[in-house]
């Protein structure tokens, strides 16, 4: 099976398919996430994050900048 990374629209509790694939990339570790295993998200951000760990990391970062 060919890996194709997709497209999305991120929002609240679902994400829209803008482009078919089979992964996305995490926006902090840089890991590919299979669809049917994502269940990560930043809505604002419209980022994807591999698990809780990520999320963390990431608004780690962000809290640091304010």
């Amino acid at each position: 099976m060919n890996k194709k990374k997709a497209k999305l629209v991120y929002k609240h509790n679902k994400f829209d398919i803008v482009e078919d694939g089979n992964f996305v990339i995490c926006a902090v570790s840089g890991k590919e996430i299979p669809l049917s295993e994502l269940s990560y998200w930043n809505v604002e951000l419209q980022e994807a994050y591999y698990s809780p760990l990520e999320v963390k990391k990431r608004f780690k970062i962000l809290s640091n900048k304010k």
